[in-house]
């Protein structure tokens, strides 16, 4: 199965701020950690730089999806670090392996909905809890590195056998 990467997404460390939104990069660097220069506050300080939450990885046909269902999410909102496209989210599975330019993955495990998630314009407090019962196993899969790189908008993501 072979998809591309369509949007590579980061949040700089903001003081006060969490993860996301996160923002589009063209091309970025992926260490064992992650994506150099994304900050997730989660990440770093509640799982301790936790290796099978590296990345988080969205198909964006979910998200075009989730659009259809009245939520207007953006490539990047959700808190993904990769906005794939043609590899549906049905099709992705935990200890999957894949490449993505000179980058290779393995999913780790499903990404549940957290609450900052309600810091997001179009949901709020008042409609939280439909938009967290709505993302419950849609939204997105983390990844460990398993060989670090540099990705590219635009590059292949194919999996391996």
């Amino acid at each position: 199965m072979v998809g591309k990467i369509y949007q590579i997404n980061i949040k700089l460390e903001t003081p006060g701020e969490r993860g996301l939104p996160k923002r589009p990069v063209e091309r970025a660097i992926v260490s064992y950690q992650g994506i150099n220069s994304d900050f997730n506050r989660y990440r770093s300080e509640k799982l301790k730089g936790r290796l099978g939450k590296a990345l988080l990885i969205m198909p964006l046909e979910m998200i075009e999806q989730l659009n259809l269902e009245g939520w207007p999410i953006q490539p990047g909102d959700l808190g993904e670090n990769l906005t794939i496209a043609g590899i549906p989210y049905e099709d992705i599975f935990s200890g999957q392996r894949y490449s993505a330019g000179e980058v290779e993955i393995k999913i780790s495990e499903p990404c549940d909905p957290c609450g900052n998630l309600r810091m997001l314009p179009y949901v709020g407090r008042e409609r939280w809890p439909d938009f967290n019962k709505l993302l419950q196993g849609r939204r997105g899969w983390y990844a460990r590195v398993l060989k670090e790189g540099q990705i590219s908008k635009g590059d292949l993501i194919s999996r391996l056998e």
